[in-house]
Order: structure tokens, then C-alpha cells, then sequence
């Protein structure tokens, strides 16, 4: 399955054919003396494992693209990738525009510091201005419903807490690209359906916006592209997006098998 000729210009992410490999090998197992040894004698395995393998897709502004794949399919690597953490072993990514990635929900911030400063640290390590964030401090904890715990210390908030803080943050600035691993399946389900409208709105100011999420329902409602992959390799990618869900689900359900 392929994506389809798309009528806007140009892309605002380009990924191109990215390869996310690591070197594993014995000295996982055993200490320097012992690795020097077998390297000498040449007793010593050294192996390269593909975490991704070959994707390649464009997004552009207004797109969401959902991302599924089993545990081990690769789909947080990629992320990390896209986002600027990682740097791809082969291949390019190539991002025209401003990208707010949430990925792990408790990165970024400091547990014995309070909510507000906390936010202001999340703000400052994603590149905003202090003017900007005393302009949207209040804006951020009305929306992630936090307005009563600011002088909570951050380990004192719940997990689904937390993650309304970081949502509420990364979400609320407008990225040209923003790209969110699990965090639409966390929280109550009144959050979870004002996420999901954040999201919408989000994508009709024209953003880019990259969900991975094991809730396929939520694939299915939101997205306006698709990428399958499976132990690293892409499946299938395309606006087809019911099309690729439903042969997705045929595969955990055991009725249809993928060939490598």
C-alpha cells in the first residue's frame, strides 16, 4: 500500500528510507579482560540489530498520522528519531518546521520542584521565553486541570496528573509538527475526549501531528494517514486508513500472517 499523490506543495517532514540499527555483541555479557581475550582469539560475535528498517513517508500541514505496530515494532525508536533524540544509522529526516514531541511523560521535569515551576522548566527546556510562558502559564494549568495543585510538588500528582501537565504544555503552543507517544489513553475519559478535540484542533490550524497509540478506535477516529510496522519494517502506510486498521486487527486476531 502506498500513499497517495498528495495536492499541497511540499511536505513539511520528510522521512526517507531511515535505518535505526544497533551493534550488539558479546561484551553485553562479559567483562573488558575476558571481551580482550576472545577479541584476540577471534572468539567474539558482534551483530547488528534493526530497530526500523526502512521507512519512508511525508507528511503535510494538516496531516495526522497514526502509528501501530505490536510491542517491539519499532514505533518509539522512530519517534526518537523524527523528534531530533536519535540520529538515524541510515537515511534522513528532514523536518520544515517546529517540532513539540511528548514522549516519555515524566521526562523534562523535576519531582521535588511544584507544578508552576515545573512548568516553566518544561517550557524553558523547549525553547520558549519566559515573556511566552508567563503569556500561557495560565491558559496550561486551566486546561490540564491543575489549577488547584500549582504549589503541589510534581511527585506529589498522580501519573494521569502528570501527563495532563505535559499534554497540556506541548499541546498548547501550537507546533508546526507535533508528535505524541501514548498520552491520548491516559487520564479520565472527559480528558481523553477533550485531547482528542485539542488534537482536531490542532490539526485545522494546520500542524503536523504524529500519534502513536495501541487504541486503535482512537487510530481509527483521528488519523488521516497511517504507518503499520512490525519488528521494525513498514507494513503499510497510506490515507487508507480504516483499509490498513481493519487488516491490522485481521492480524491480531490470528486471521491473516505477515510475511517478512
Amino acid at each position: 500500500m502506498s500513499e497517495r499523490n498528495h495536492t499541497k506543495s511540499s511536505p513539511i517532514l520528510e522521512v526517507k528510507n531511515v535505518v535505526i540499527s544497533y551493534k550488539m555483541g558479546d561484551f553485553r555479557e562479559i567483562g573488558i579482560k575476558e571481551w580482550l581475550m576472545r577479541k584476540l582469539t577471534n572468539n567474539y560475535r558482534v551483530w547488528y540489530f534493526k530497530a526500523v528498517d526502512g521507512v519512508t513517508f511525508n507528511l503535510y500541514k494538516g496531516d495526522m498520522l497514526g502509528i501501530i505496530g505490536s510491542n517491539g515494532a519499532g514505533k518509539s525508536t522512530l519517534l526518537k528519531v523524527v523528534s531530533r533524540i536519535m540520529e538515524p544509522t541510515e537515511g534522513s529526516v528532514v523536518a520544515h518546521g517546529n517540532i513539540s514531541a511528548l514522549l516519555e511523560l515524566g521526562s523534562g521535569f523535576d519531582p521535588d520542584l511544584t507544578v508552576k515551576e515545573n512548568t516553566y522548566l518544561r517550557g524553558a527546556m523547549l525553547g520558549y521565553t519566559r515573556k511566552f510562558m508567563d503569556e500561557m502559564y495560565e491558559q496550561i494549568i486551566e486546561y490540564a486541570e491543575l489549577k488547584e495543585f500549582e504549589e503541589y510538588n510534581f511527585k506529589q500528582l498522580s501519573s494521569g496528573m502528570q501527563s495532563r501537565l505535559a499534554f497540556a504544555i506541548a499541546s498548547l503552543v501550537q507546533p508546526e509538527i507535533l508528535i505524541l507517544d501514548e498520552v491520548l489513553s491516559v487520564g479520565d475519559g472527559a480528558f481523553q475526549e477533550k485531547s482528542a478535540k485539542k488534537m482536531q484542533e490542532i490539526i485545522n490550524h494546520g500542524a503536523a501531528t504524529i500519534l502513536v497509540s495501541h487504541s486503535l478506535n482512537q487510530i481509527r477516529k483521528l488519523s488521516t494517514k497511517i504507518l503499520w510496522l512490525h519488528k521494525g519494517k513498514q507494513i503499510a502506510f497510506g490515507s487508507n486508513v480504516q483499509e490498513i486498521c481493519d487488516k491490522y486487527q485481521d492480524f491480531l486476531d490470528g486471521r491473516i500472517q505477515i510475511e517478512m
